[in-house]
Protein backbone atom coordinates (compact mmCIF):
# COMPACT_ATOMS: atom_id res chain seq x y z
CA UNK A 1 0.00 0.00 0.00
CA UNK A 2 1.34 3.28 -1.10
CA UNK A 3 1.52 6.66 0.88
CA UNK A 4 -1.39 9.12 0.06
CA UNK A 5 0.21 11.60 -2.31
CA UNK A 6 0.47 14.67 -1.43
CA UNK A 7 -2.42 17.32 -3.02
CA UNK A 8 -0.99 19.88 -5.74
CA UNK A 9 -1.63 23.26 -5.41
CA UNK A 10 -4.23 24.73 -7.77
CA UNK A 11 -2.77 28.14 -7.28
CA UNK A 12 0.92 29.49 -6.99
CA UNK A 13 1.33 33.37 -6.90
CA UNK A 14 4.62 34.60 -6.31
CA UNK A 15 4.50 38.27 -4.57
CA UNK A 16 7.71 40.09 -5.39
CA UNK A 17 6.97 43.02 -2.88
CA UNK A 18 6.67 40.44 0.36
CA UNK A 19 8.88 38.07 -1.50
CA UNK A 20 6.47 35.27 -0.31
CA UNK A 21 4.90 32.36 -2.44
CA UNK A 22 1.34 31.86 -2.04
CA UNK A 23 0.32 28.48 -2.39
CA UNK A 24 -3.48 27.63 -2.68
CA UNK A 25 -4.60 24.14 -1.96
CA UNK A 26 -8.55 24.89 -1.81
CA UNK A 27 -10.63 27.80 -1.21
CA UNK A 28 -10.04 27.97 1.98
CA UNK A 29 -7.19 26.01 2.68
CA UNK A 30 -4.30 28.47 1.58
CA UNK A 31 -0.35 28.98 2.94
CA UNK A 32 1.72 31.70 2.53
CA UNK A 33 5.65 30.77 2.72
CA UNK A 34 8.16 33.10 3.05
CA UNK A 35 11.37 33.54 0.65
CA UNK A 36 13.65 33.09 3.71
CA UNK A 37 12.23 30.02 5.17
CA UNK A 38 12.06 28.69 1.78
CA UNK A 39 15.64 28.91 0.87
CA UNK A 40 17.01 28.09 4.46
CA UNK A 41 15.06 24.75 3.62
CA UNK A 42 16.18 24.37 0.24
CA UNK A 43 16.12 20.91 -0.59
CA UNK A 44 19.73 21.13 -2.14
CA UNK A 45 22.23 18.66 -1.57
CA UNK A 46 24.22 22.14 -0.81
CA UNK A 47 21.98 22.55 2.00
CA UNK A 48 21.04 19.30 3.17
CA UNK A 49 24.36 18.31 2.85
CA UNK A 50 25.67 15.77 -0.06
CA UNK A 51 29.23 13.71 -0.85
CA UNK A 52 28.91 12.20 3.18
CA UNK A 53 28.81 15.29 4.89
CA UNK A 54 25.92 16.92 6.72
CA UNK A 55 23.66 20.03 6.16
CA UNK A 56 24.95 23.17 5.83
CA UNK A 57 23.26 26.46 8.58
CA UNK A 58 22.37 28.95 6.02
CA UNK A 59 22.68 32.23 7.82
CA UNK A 60 22.48 35.60 6.58
CA UNK A 61 19.43 35.04 4.31
CA UNK A 62 16.88 37.09 5.99
CA UNK A 63 16.40 39.43 2.75
CA UNK A 64 16.57 36.98 0.23
CA UNK A 65 13.95 37.27 -2.36
CA UNK A 66 12.36 34.62 -4.84
CA UNK A 67 13.54 35.75 -8.18
CA UNK A 68 11.25 32.67 -10.69
CA UNK A 69 9.08 30.12 -10.10
CA UNK A 70 8.67 27.10 -12.89
CA UNK A 71 7.77 23.86 -13.07
CA UNK A 72 9.92 20.92 -12.87
CA UNK A 73 7.93 18.46 -14.62
CA UNK A 74 4.31 17.92 -13.08
CA UNK A 75 6.28 16.96 -9.47
CA UNK A 76 7.72 19.88 -8.35
CA UNK A 77 8.82 23.21 -8.39
CA UNK A 78 12.64 24.87 -9.21
CA UNK A 79 12.98 28.11 -7.60
CA UNK A 80 15.09 30.42 -8.15
CA UNK A 81 16.77 33.04 -4.91
CA UNK A 82 18.34 36.54 -5.19
CA UNK A 83 21.15 35.03 -4.17
CA UNK A 84 21.72 33.05 -7.04
CA UNK A 85 20.74 29.24 -5.64
CA UNK A 86 18.75 27.55 -7.69
CA UNK A 87 19.32 23.82 -7.10
CA UNK A 88 16.40 22.96 -4.70
CA UNK A 89 13.54 21.13 -6.37
CA UNK A 90 10.72 21.85 -3.83
CA UNK A 91 8.39 18.56 -4.91
CA UNK A 92 4.65 18.53 -4.14
CA UNK A 93 4.55 16.34 -0.87
CA UNK A 94 7.70 18.83 0.45
CA UNK A 95 6.07 21.84 0.02
CA UNK A 96 2.94 20.66 1.31
CA UNK A 97 5.08 19.31 4.53
CA UNK A 98 6.93 23.07 4.75
CA UNK A 99 3.23 24.54 4.90
CA UNK A 100 1.83 21.71 7.34
CA UNK A 101 4.45 22.03 9.66
CA UNK A 102 6.16 25.92 9.21
CA UNK A 103 6.09 27.19 12.54
CA UNK A 104 8.17 23.64 13.86
CA UNK A 105 10.50 24.11 11.10
CA UNK A 106 11.32 27.77 11.52
CA UNK A 107 11.26 27.53 15.62
CA UNK A 108 13.69 24.44 15.08
CA UNK A 109 15.96 27.00 12.44
CA UNK A 110 16.04 29.57 14.50
CA UNK A 111 17.06 27.42 17.50
CA UNK A 112 20.04 26.15 15.19
CA UNK A 113 21.22 29.41 14.45
CA UNK A 114 21.04 30.51 18.33
CA UNK A 115 23.19 27.24 19.14
CA UNK A 116 25.58 28.37 16.17
CA UNK A 117 26.24 31.89 17.59
CA UNK A 118 24.76 32.96 14.04
CA UNK A 119 22.45 35.19 12.40
CA UNK A 120 19.48 35.69 9.85
CA UNK A 121 21.18 39.05 8.75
Amino acid sequence: MSAPQAPIPRQIQLHQQSATLELSYTETETYVLEAEFLRVLSPSAEVRGHGGKGAVLQTGKRLVRIDGVEAAGNYALKLTFSDGHDSGIYSWSYLYDLCQNKERYWSDYLAQLEAAGDSRD
